[in-house]
């Protein structure tokens, strides 16, 4: 058998890794191959929280083959005890030979310290294999170690002359079913949908995972799990009878101080967890505060909005938004509707917002656009 180079074996490794894409949260997805006599001997991926790790799947797949083996991890091994034990004790106490790193666990509590772990055994270790790769799987769960926020991907559906609704507000459905299909889809791999308030009163969307409607196989979901919804309410608006309030999982409503505790009251009842976040300099909801308590209370890693113009247009104008996700339907409603962004401070063509294109192909009858705002420098958790 012709020798295979390490990326070959790391790709594998990623591949399996991304069959935990709907279903590790808050966990990060990890795939692990081992290799010994340029064969493959066992491998995993991590499926859920709480359940064995790709490297404990890989091994148990090998069993005494394991022994001088060479293992292509996609994430650094843990080194702690949590709900499971130490990966990297475990490859050791397999006898692995070699560990090929994609990445360093961008936890802080812990990065570095299961390589340091491996190589104090005896165990050679290489890192940085495809890491490009590696971090494109989870981008959440790295935003999370690395700045204390979720990733946040924005959702739009518009016309082809940028608009996402009619001027009464009616906008379903602009795009067609395949477009909402991948939409679903990306709920299911989000920890929370975020919406205003507006955007419910005026579609009364339930904001779940409909996973007739996403197509996805059964092993690619957690039975029952769906993404936290959270209700952006400054005045508290949201009515009591909204379905998102009557479904499956959780509804949060983030809103300021000052509220009468009887209108509190009543949509707790109703079924909202409601979270006052300190005001911005606007009295609205502070975004950036928001973020923080999801990521840190919540353990958020990936963060799908789905909303109107102006929450969408406050969170890019906060540098709040990682990736765009804009679907664009072949269709024209004119200049009297809803534009996509409501944005602060365009006044002249210098003053325009930069998007690089990361991708553009088609979904059905629409185009979906993947985008992101220009690089800009994050702070530092």
């Amino acid at each position: 058998m012709a020798k295979q180079p390490p990326h070959a074996w790391m790709a594998r490794a990623l591949e399996l890794a991304r069959r935990g894409l709907y279903t590790t949260d808050p966990n990060p997805r990890v795939g692990c191959v081992l290799v010994k006599n340029e064969r493959l001997v066992g491998e995993g991926f991590h499926k859920r929280a709480g359940e064995p790790h790709a490297e404990v799947h890989a091994l148990r797949a090998a069993g005494p083959a394991a022994r001088g083996a060479t293992a292509y991890v996609t994430l650094e091994p843990c080194s702690h005890h949590g709900r499971t034990g130490p990966c990297a004790l475990a490859l050791i106490e397999a006898g692995v030979a070699k560990v090929v790193i994609a990445m360093a666990d961008p936890n802080p509590a812990v990065a570095g310290r299961g390589i340091a772990l491996l190589r104090q055994a005896g165990v050679e270790v290489e890192v940085g294999v495809l890491e490009e790769q590696a971090r494109s799987v989870n981008p959440g769960f790295i935003m999370r170690m690395d700045h204390g926020r979720p990733f946040v991907r924005l959702k739009m559906a518009m016309s082809l002359d940028g608009r996402t609704a009619m001027r009464s507000g009616e906008s379903q459905w602009i795009t067609g079913p395949e477009a909402r299909r991948e939409v679903q889809r990306l709920r299911a791999r989000s920890s929370v949908v975020l919406t205003g308030v507006d955007s419910v009163i005026f579609d009364n969307s339930r904001l779940t995972v409909r996973p007739e409607q996403a197509k996805l196989e059964a092993v690619e979901l957690v039975a029952g799990r769906q993404p936290l919804r959270v209700v952006v309410d400054t005045r508290l608006r949201l009515p009591e009878a909204a379905a998102c309030l009557t479904e499956p999982g959780r509804t949060l409503v983030a809103t300021v101080e000052g509220h009468e505790p009887e209108r509190r009251g009543r949509l707790e009842a109703a079924g909202a967890e409601v979270v006052a976040f300190p005001a911005d300099a606007d009295g609205r909801v502070d975004l950036h505060a928001l973020l923080r308590y999801l990521a840190d209370v919540e353990q958020a890693n990936e963060l799908l909005l789905e909303t109107g113009a102006t929450l969408a247009g406050a969170m890019l104008d906060a540098g709040l938004v990682d990736e765009m996700q804009l679907f664009v339907a072949p269709t024209l409603l004119g200049g009297e509707a809803r534009p996509l962004f409501q944005l602060a401070g365009i006044e002249t063509m210098a003053q325009q917002r930069g998007l690089e294109i990361l991708d553009i192909r088609a979904v059905g009858r629409d185009w979906r656009i993947t985008a992101r705002p220009e690089r800009r420098m994050l702070p530092a958790r």
